[in-house]
Protein backbone atom coordinates (compact mmCIF):
# COMPACT_ATOMS: atom_id res chain seq x y z
CA UNK A 1 0.00 0.00 0.00
CA UNK A 2 1.21 3.25 -0.80
CA UNK A 3 1.70 6.40 1.39
CA UNK A 4 -1.20 8.10 1.77
CA UNK A 5 -1.31 11.99 0.05
CA UNK A 6 0.51 14.30 2.87
CA UNK A 7 -3.41 15.74 3.06
CA UNK A 8 -4.92 12.76 4.39
CA UNK A 9 -1.83 12.05 6.33
CA UNK A 10 -2.55 15.58 8.00
CA UNK A 11 -6.60 15.88 8.17
CA UNK A 12 -6.02 11.92 9.74
CA UNK A 13 -4.39 13.83 13.08
CA UNK A 14 -7.60 13.77 14.28
CA UNK A 15 -9.53 11.02 14.64
CA UNK A 16 -12.70 9.36 15.97
CA UNK A 17 -14.28 12.59 14.83
CA UNK A 18 -17.76 11.27 15.35
CA UNK A 19 -17.61 10.48 19.24
CA UNK A 20 -18.43 13.60 21.98
CA UNK A 21 -14.66 14.00 22.11
CA UNK A 22 -12.68 13.37 18.81
CA UNK A 23 -9.22 12.45 19.63
CA UNK A 24 -6.42 15.37 18.41
CA UNK A 25 -2.66 14.10 17.64
CA UNK A 26 -1.57 17.76 17.73
CA UNK A 27 -3.23 19.33 20.57
CA UNK A 28 -0.50 21.87 21.49
CA UNK A 29 2.13 23.41 19.62
CA UNK A 30 5.06 21.12 20.69
CA UNK A 31 2.78 18.27 18.89
CA UNK A 32 2.99 20.07 15.66
CA UNK A 33 6.66 20.93 16.00
CA UNK A 34 6.74 17.44 16.45
CA UNK A 35 4.56 15.78 13.55
CA UNK A 36 6.50 18.26 11.50
CA UNK A 37 9.81 17.14 12.50
CA UNK A 38 8.83 13.60 11.84
CA UNK A 39 8.42 14.66 8.10
CA UNK A 40 11.27 17.09 7.72
CA UNK A 41 10.31 19.75 8.37
CA UNK A 42 13.35 22.18 9.52
CA UNK A 43 11.60 24.44 12.11
CA UNK A 44 13.44 26.55 14.58
CA UNK A 45 14.20 25.55 17.86
CA UNK A 46 11.13 26.82 20.24
CA UNK A 47 9.11 25.34 17.24
CA UNK A 48 5.61 26.39 16.11
CA UNK A 49 3.80 29.43 17.59
CA UNK A 50 1.27 29.03 19.80
CA UNK A 51 -0.78 31.43 16.71
CA UNK A 52 0.84 29.52 14.22
CA UNK A 53 -0.46 26.24 15.61
CA UNK A 54 -4.12 27.54 16.05
CA UNK A 55 -3.99 28.39 12.56
CA UNK A 56 -2.63 24.52 11.19
CA UNK A 57 -5.81 23.32 12.91
CA UNK A 58 -8.18 25.51 11.64
CA UNK A 59 -6.41 24.77 7.91
CA UNK A 60 -6.67 21.16 8.55
CA UNK A 61 -10.08 21.31 9.64
CA UNK A 62 -10.99 23.09 6.65
CA UNK A 63 -8.75 20.36 4.19
CA UNK A 64 -10.95 18.17 5.98
CA UNK A 65 -14.43 19.88 5.17
CA UNK A 66 -13.45 20.21 1.65
CA UNK A 67 -12.22 16.04 1.35
CA UNK A 68 -14.58 14.91 3.34
CA UNK A 69 -17.07 16.17 1.15
CA UNK A 70 -16.17 14.70 -1.62
CA UNK A 71 -15.10 11.66 -0.05
CA UNK A 72 -19.04 10.99 0.68
CA UNK A 73 -19.93 12.71 -3.33
CA UNK A 74 -21.12 15.95 -1.69
CA UNK A 75 -20.32 19.43 -2.36
CA UNK A 76 -17.60 21.00 -0.62
CA UNK A 77 -18.74 23.90 1.30
CA UNK A 78 -18.10 26.81 -0.28
CA UNK A 79 -16.68 28.79 2.78
CA UNK A 80 -14.05 25.71 2.92
CA UNK A 81 -13.31 25.96 -0.46
CA UNK A 82 -12.60 29.49 -0.56
CA UNK A 83 -10.53 29.37 2.61
CA UNK A 84 -8.85 26.47 0.92
CA UNK A 85 -8.18 28.68 -1.78
CA UNK A 86 -6.54 32.11 0.10
CA UNK A 87 -4.53 29.41 1.70
CA UNK A 88 -3.23 28.27 -1.64
CA UNK A 89 -2.14 31.20 -2.93
CA UNK A 90 -0.57 31.99 0.29
CA UNK A 91 1.17 29.06 0.48
CA UNK A 92 4.99 29.18 -1.34
CA UNK A 93 4.68 27.84 -4.95
CA UNK A 94 5.73 24.60 -6.28
CA UNK A 95 8.78 26.01 -8.43
CA UNK A 96 11.92 22.75 -8.12
CA UNK A 97 12.03 19.25 -7.60
CA UNK A 98 14.59 17.81 -4.95
CA UNK A 99 15.56 14.44 -4.51
CA UNK A 100 14.48 12.46 -1.58
CA UNK A 101 16.35 9.15 -1.24
CA UNK A 102 15.20 7.70 -5.11
CA UNK A 103 12.06 9.62 -5.65
CA UNK A 104 11.89 13.61 -6.66
CA UNK A 105 9.25 15.68 -4.55
CA UNK A 106 8.42 19.42 -4.86
CA UNK A 107 11.07 21.32 -2.98
CA UNK A 108 9.74 23.56 0.17
CA UNK A 109 10.80 26.82 -0.33
CA UNK A 110 12.41 28.38 2.98
CA UNK A 111 9.37 31.08 3.94
CA UNK A 112 7.83 32.82 7.26
CA UNK A 113 6.46 30.27 9.62
CA UNK A 114 3.08 30.91 8.54
CA UNK A 115 0.55 27.96 8.68
CA UNK A 116 0.52 27.97 4.70
CA UNK A 117 4.62 27.51 4.19
CA UNK A 118 4.29 25.17 7.13
CA UNK A 119 1.75 23.33 5.30
CA UNK A 120 2.41 23.82 1.61
CA UNK A 121 3.16 20.29 0.51
CA UNK A 122 -0.41 19.33 2.48
CA UNK A 123 -2.08 21.79 0.62
CA UNK A 124 -0.72 21.50 -2.90
CA UNK A 125 -1.75 17.50 -2.11
CA UNK A 126 -4.91 18.27 -1.53
CA UNK A 127 -5.67 20.52 -4.69
CA UNK A 128 -4.18 17.21 -6.31
CA UNK A 129 -6.36 14.92 -4.88
CA UNK A 130 -9.77 17.35 -4.95
CA UNK A 131 -9.10 17.90 -8.90
CA UNK A 132 -7.28 15.04 -10.14
CA UNK A 133 -8.04 11.31 -10.80
CA UNK A 134 -7.57 9.73 -7.18
CA UNK A 135 -10.75 12.04 -6.19
CA UNK A 136 -12.77 8.84 -6.98
CA UNK A 137 -10.76 6.86 -4.89
CA UNK A 138 -11.37 8.88 -1.98
CA UNK A 139 -13.75 7.77 1.11
CA UNK A 140 -14.20 8.05 4.56
CA UNK A 141 -13.97 5.11 6.52
CA UNK A 142 -17.76 3.51 7.05
CA UNK A 143 -17.22 3.44 10.59
CA UNK A 144 -19.61 6.60 11.44
CA UNK A 145 -17.86 7.46 14.76
CA UNK A 146 -14.24 7.22 12.80
CA UNK A 147 -14.31 9.93 10.21
CA UNK A 148 -10.83 8.74 8.74
CA UNK A 149 -10.23 9.81 5.04
CA UNK A 150 -8.54 7.04 3.19
CA UNK A 151 -7.57 6.23 -0.52
CA UNK A 152 -9.25 3.18 -1.53
CA UNK A 153 -6.65 1.50 -3.66
CA UNK A 154 -8.21 -1.78 -3.58
CA UNK A 155 -8.61 -3.89 -7.32
CA UNK A 156 -12.81 -3.50 -6.78
CA UNK A 157 -12.56 -0.05 -5.68
CA UNK A 158 -14.99 -1.22 -2.53
CA UNK A 159 -12.79 -1.02 0.20
CA UNK A 160 -15.01 0.61 3.67
CA UNK A 161 -12.96 0.66 6.47
CA UNK A 162 -9.98 2.75 7.16
CA UNK A 163 -8.49 0.04 8.24
CA UNK A 164 -9.43 -3.57 8.50
CA UNK A 165 -7.84 -3.83 11.96
CA UNK A 166 -9.55 -1.51 13.55
CA UNK A 167 -12.84 -0.39 12.55
CA UNK A 168 -13.23 -2.96 10.04
CA UNK A 169 -13.16 -5.85 12.95
CA UNK A 170 -15.43 -3.61 15.00
CA UNK A 171 -18.41 -3.68 12.73
CA UNK A 172 -17.71 -7.48 12.38
CA UNK A 173 -18.14 -8.22 16.02
CA UNK A 174 -21.24 -5.54 16.41
CA UNK A 175 -23.16 -7.48 13.43
CA UNK A 176 -21.96 -11.32 15.66
CA UNK A 177 -23.50 -9.28 18.19
CA UNK A 178 -26.86 -8.13 17.17
CA UNK A 179 -27.02 -11.61 14.89
CA UNK A 180 -26.57 -14.03 18.10
CA UNK A 181 -28.08 -11.31 20.64
CA UNK A 182 -31.40 -13.21 20.49
CA UNK A 183 -30.48 -16.70 20.61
Amino acid sequence: MAAPPPCLDLVNTRYWRGEAQPTETLATPADLSKWLRGRGARLPAGGVPRATHASVLELRETMYAVLDALAVNAAPPPRAVAALNDALAAAPARSRLAREGKALVWEKPRAALTAESILSAELWSAADLATGPQRARLRRCANPACGWLFLDESRAAKRLWCFMESCGNRAKARRHYAKHKGD
